[in-house]
């Protein structure tokens, strides 16, 4: 049994807890299940995304893992917000607020049944963090498993997914791709259940959910219909039981700086999303750790590029798990002094450790650190006169850092995805998407939709886009978002008209608005913030709560603490 009383013992023990006993009961409890402690086992399971369709089977084989180490499991879900079918139209503001609703929805079930432990199952997006959130929030016993990514599709002998899909439009706006050709490629593109197969933002978050040490090592890059992965379930019940046992360490243990670190070490070694700079402060602030975009900037300007994966690379999560999946990255960053050893994993032991017996890399998929794809990391923070408070661009696979030239200004994604759509647009340009931020939008919405016809166009490089709003993790060519601060704030970024000049130099980290200060300043004594409908709901509740992009984008104050009894 546990080493401190369970606290899921204030549901079932004394004469008063009668009426408790009798709705487990009801749920097919008896005795011997009752004087077990209690495991919640969450997923975010639904038919509204494929990332979410195959969590069950493995939700199932952690009950079974549960029981067999000696707790009794108690599953439930919650909600998800696919980014895949919310993307390019006014759903997209529910996808960031999703992870908040996540995290807090976890929290109210563990909180309100009084559970002892948490084994918890993410696919889209957003819910990897808002998982990783609760289980930090709570501080109990927890593990973490992703349920993996689809495997790519084949066309024309090239493999496919989702992203050509979106850039697939482009291309025929731009008169290079049929509507047949698309249309065909659109049946090949997603041929399983799973998450989108390139280090986007749910492989990248699966990379930090190793690295923290919130999750078995093996799960991340492993495709999601992989048998493999119900014995990994099955395993990550049973650990969940030896924590509470106290033979593991709990969340706060692991989440510390040096682990935040490391996480941001493997997101830049791998060219990974640019929301884990949104999502790696927002999981320190649970823990109380305040980690802003300037701690992730110093480390991904320190770690060098050594995964050639997309969307600015070759490969797919399925071959970095053939080559070694997470560990064999992290493996090659600990021989080249890029990752703090002494940082704990989910067993206990230090993460130099856990590596011992990991492999090293293969010189295809990952690279040793000194023959490097880039000196730098796979994602830059930049600051400047446009972005005092940093933003965020993805330079893996990218020809070009250094760029100037004219801003073009939307008020919307809207305006700026039409501009797009009628190739109003030209050369040189700098498109400016605004009020999109975490207040202004409010939801800060991800641009894919926007920067996969640009791209489609063959324009992926030869114009700049830049706003407050946010990117999918698929995303490439010259596109800078989490502008801080945003418009809806009066930042910069609110002051900037047609026709002023912005340079970009990601080799300097510098995004800069070439106006005078005081044109700036008499600017910003007639500026109003841009006028939108009225809220009401969960939109009208998050824009007055949530924080500045370099702080997470949270709502609430962090390291929260809980009473017992």
């Amino acid at each position: 049994m546990p080493v401190n009383k369970p606290r899921s013992r204030l549901t079932v023990e004394g004469m008063d807890r009668t009426p408790h006993r009798t709705f487990l009961r009801a749920m097919g409890l008896d005795e011997e299940a009752m004087a077990r402690p209690f495991v919640g086992v969450v997923s975010t399971q639904g038919e509204n995304t494929p990332c979410s369709l195959g969590l069950k089977t493995q939700t199932e084989a952690a009950k079974t893992g549960v029981v067999m180490g000696g707790g009794w499991p108690f599953e439930f879900t919650t909600v998800s917000v696919s980014d895949g079918l919310s993307m390019n139209h006014r759903g997209m503001r529910m996808s960031l607020v999703s992870r908040e609703l996540i995290a807090d929805s976890v929290e109210a079930v563990v909180r309100g049944h009084a559970y002892d432990a948490l084994v918890g199952f993410g696919g889209c997006d957003k819910t990897l963090p808002g998982l990783m959130m609760a289980m930090v929030r709570l501080n109990c016993p927890s593990v973490f498993m992703y349920g993996g990514a689809m495997l790519p599709g084949q066309w024309r002998g090239a493999p496919v997914s989702t992203v050509n899909a979106y850039e697939g439009i482009g291309a025929v706006i731009a008169g290079t791709m049929s509507e047949a050709d698309l249309a065909s490629m659109e049946v090949a593109c997603s041929p399983t259940v799973g998450a989108c197969p390139g280090q986007f933002t749910a492989n990248t978050m699966a990379m930090v959910s190793e690295t923290l040490g919130l999750a078995l090592p093996g799960t991340a890059m492993m495709p999601a219909v992989f048998s493999e992965r119900l014995a990994l379930a099955r395993a990550s019940g049973q650990a969940v039981v030896r924590i509470l046992d106290g033979h593991g360490p709990l969340p706060r243990d692991l989440v510390t700086r040096k682990s935040l670190e490391n996480a941001c070490a493997a997101v830049a070694a791998t060219g990974g999303s640019t929301n884990a700079g949104l999502h790696l402060p927002a999981i320190a602030h649970e823990a109380g750790i305040v980690f802003t975009l300037d701690d992730v900037a110093a480390v991904f300007q320190r770690t060098p590029l050594i995964a050639d994966l997309q969307p600015g690379g070759r490969y797919l999560a399925r071959d970095l798990h053939y080559a070694g999946g997470v560990q064999a990255v992290l493996r090659a960053l600990l021989d080249g002094g890029y990752l703090h050893g002494d940082a704990l994993t989910l067993s206990g032991a230090t993460l130099a450790q856990s590596l011992a017996t990991a492999p090293g890399p293969d010189g295809a998929v990952v690279r040793a650190t000194d023959q490097a794809l880039h000196a730098t990391g796979g994602v830059v923070v930049l600051k400047g006169t446009l972005a005092p408070q940093g933003a965020l661009v993805k330079i893996a696979g990218l020809k070009t850092l250094v760029f100037e030239g004219p801003a073009r200004v939307f008020e919307c994604e809207e305006d700026c995805t039409q501009a797009v759509r009628e190739r109003a647009y030209a050369a040189g340009d700098v498109l400016i998407i605004r009020n999109e931020g975490p207040v202004g939008g409010p939801g800060m919405r991800e641009m894919l939709g926007t920067t996969a016809l640009i791209y489609g166009q063959g324009m992926g490089e030869q114009v700049a886009l830049i706003t407050d709003g946010r990117f999918s993790g698929a995303t490439r060519g010259l596109c800078i978002g989490y502008v801080g601060p945003e418009a809806a704030a009066g930042g910069p970024l609110a002051l900037v008209v047609d026709g002023d000049r912005v340079r970009i130099d990601c080799a300097q980290a510098r995004l800069d608005l070439l106006v005078s200060e005081d044109e700036l300043a008499r600017r910003a004594l007639h500026w109003t913030p841009n006028l939108r409908q009225p809220l009401a709901g969960v939109l009208e509740k998050y824009a007055r709560l949530v924080g500045p992009a370099y702080l997470g984008a949270v709502t609430h104050s962090g390291n929260m603490a809980w009473p017992e009894g």
